[in-house]
């Protein structure tokens, strides 16, 4: 079995940089990232269609991703343009539902990967470490849901 130390201290240096999992212990967030993976895109690489099924979520570490959603005109329209420490596609790995929208590289593009099964794993293998991973994922859906909603009582006005 080949060594994968070296990886796994990458992931955590990089989960530990993306400030989202603050809240962890150090052995905790190692113990984390031996379940996260990387994944390497260039500008324009489709990283998911909404409408796929959700096997996994991402944390941007390095480049841009739009999020885009198809209106009912048919017509692609740009929602964010998410940048270093934000994460997507968390909602379909925790409710299981298919993907709300498209994400799609702008640059280069370095991401932290967690695949649903690999979080389903952490659950029975280390599950404190999952319950902080989960809690830190729905601590920052909830503050991008608490922003969103501001925006849109602006609009009212």
């Amino acid at each position: 079995m080949p060594d994968n130390s070296h990886l796994i201290d990458e992931i955590r240096d990089m989960l530990l940089d993306c400030g989202m999992f603050h809240s962890l212990l150090p052995a905790e967030l190692l113990n984390a990232a031996g379940y996260f993976n990387i994944g390497q895109y260039e500008p324009d690489a489709v990283i998911c269609n909404e409408g796929d099924a959700g096997t996994f979520m991402c944390i941007i570490h390095f480049g841009a991703v739009s999020i885009r959603k198809t209106n009912s005109s048919g017509e692609t329209v740009e929602l964010a343009k998410l940048r270093k420490g934000r994460a997507f596609g968390e909602m379909a790995v925790l409710d299981g539902e298919r993907r709300s929208a498209s994400c799609v590289a702008v640059s280069d593009c370095t991401l932290l990967v967690l695949a649903k099964d690999s979080l389903e794993k952490m659950l029975q293998e280390a599950p404190k470490s999952a319950a902080k991973i989960i809690r830190a994922i729905a601590v920052a859906m909830s503050k991008r849901l608490r922003m969103v909603d501001g925006q849109m009582v602006e609009q009212q006005l």
